[in-house]
């Protein structure tokens, strides 16, 4: 008789209750505030090199002709707005497209850590983009992220981005050694 008292009085007892939910719910909960912690950095580093893309192609628009060591300044600052993030891993290119006959080609471009590409080249551009004999500067970016925590995200994600914008006070911007 005394053992059936004494389960009745565990079953009816609630102190802890709150300690076992807490027990329960608190693994779940930092592990959802470590993940968003995670996402919103990789977040960051995507848009940061959304912008130096932006950036690279409004800074080159802008002039009326360019050399690889103006070029290399504009690639340097593009690595500034990854700060915090490292710029090992950010690689830009910027390259000058003119249509002509309905094909888009090269008249020049370089790189900073991606290949620059080949002169007179084709590339493939959006449509109705520019028509014949309109230029276009073309920046593209990529940036390989890797997660400091590594929980969530393991291995590298790449993350990359076009940008076209036309020349602002030339039909078409020169580069005198590229």
């Amino acid at each position: 008789m005394m053992r059936r008292g004494v389960f009745s009085r565990l079953g009816r007892d609630e102190r802890g209750v709150s300690a076992v939910e807490f027990a329960l719910l608190a693994p779940v909960l930092i592990a959802f505030y470590f993940g968003m912690a995670e996402f919103c950095q990789g977040f960051m580093a995507q848009k940061r090199m959304g912008h130096v893309s932006a950036m690279v192609a409004d800074l080159v628009a802008q002039e009326d002709s360019v050399a690889t060591a103006n070029l290399d300044d504009i690639f340097a600052i593009g690595g500034l707005i990854m700060k915090p993030f490292s710029t090992v891993a950010l690689k830009q290119r910027v390259s000058s497209v003119t249509r002509t006959l309905g094909v888009a080609r090269v008249d020049w471009s370089r790189g900073d850590g991606m290949t620059a590409r080949v002169v007179n080249s084709t590339i493939t551009l959006p449509t109705d983009l520019i028509s014949d004999g309109e230029s276009i500067i073309v920046s593209e970016a990529t940036y390989d992220y890797d997660s400091p925590i590594d929980y969530f995200m393991p291995g590298i994600t790449r993350f990359s981005h076009i940008y076209y914008l036309r020349p602002r006070t030339v039909d078409k911007i020169l580069c005198s050694n590229c």
